[in-house]
């Protein structure tokens, strides 16, 4: 069984064909820049459908949206549109493509994806996963059990969010160096081991290709790893929920 999974991003849109019972892309991930962050909300559907038309695509879709889910509805707009709050999934991306079309919370998808087919696979305890990008997104599993819409990116941390605080947004906008970025990153760790105690860490997003670079400098005592699957993980967690056994209940 194969869907369609598309993740929207800060200032891009991507998307590949996924193997659902694999959980691997059998397609080229192909990528649309939206442009400004936040792009207006006309740009974000131009661009899924535009990868809609490069896959020939007449199968089911999932889509990982970077905002609070709630029953396929978006419930917030913090780094994207604000035209979006109150808008639903199905309803809104379906018309664009002219089929039927799931979803969720961007980080959840990876979340999904990493404790199915990725890092967290089969563990037995709590696993924390943050995707790091423009924003951070999180999601939180229990022995493979999603705790939907967790948001601790917007945690209130020095001062500010704990995103405005350690994105990777925030490392390129400051010009901070590795060291000086993962640091930062660390405190925020220690800071969700004392609020959350997981048994496991999961690092996602682009910058999980360099965790080798940056490892040495987290000093938490919870086990930390990278995403075992990348940037590919919210692609295959939005393909996920297009099958009723992965949607968050």
């Amino acid at each position: 069984m194969k869907a369609l999974g598309i993740d929207i991003g800060g200032s891009s849109v991507k998307g590949g064909i996924v193997d659902l019972e694999r959980g691997e892309l059998v397609s080229e991930r192909f990528k649309v820049k939206t442009g400004a962050i936040p792009a207006p909300q006309v740009r974000v559907l131009d661009a899924f459908e535009e990868l809609i038309r490069h896959f020939k695509w007449t199968g089911k879709v999932g889509v990982g949206f970077p905002a609070l889910v709630r029953d396929q509805v978006i419930r917030t707009a913090t780094n994207v549109d604000k035209a979006w709050v109150g808008c639903d999934i199905g309803k809104v991306f379906g018309k664009r493509a002219g089929l039927r079309v799931y979803g969720i919370n961007d980080a959840d998808a990876a979340g999904l994806a990493e404790a199915v087919f990725g890092n967290g696979r089969r563990h037995p305890g709590t696993v924390l996963l943050l995707t790091l990008g423009t924003g951070i997104g999180s999601a939180l599993l229990r022995q493979g059990i999603l705790v939907p819409n967790t948001e601790f990116g917007h945690l209130q941390f020095k001062g500010d969010t704990a995103e405005a605080y350690c994105s990777v947004r925030t490392k390129d906008r400051l010009g901070l160096s590795t060291k000086k970025w993962a640091k930062r990153l660390d405190a925020y760790l220690h800071h969700l081991e004392l609020l959350l105690a997981p048994d496991l860490i999961l690092l996602g997003g682009g910058i999980s290709r360099k965790f080798d670079s940056f490892a040495r400098y987290l000093t938490v005592t919870t086990e930390v790893r990278p995403a075992q699957m990348h940037n590919i993980a919210g692609i295959v967690g939005a393909a996920m929920v297009t099958r009723k056994k992965w949607r968050p209940s």
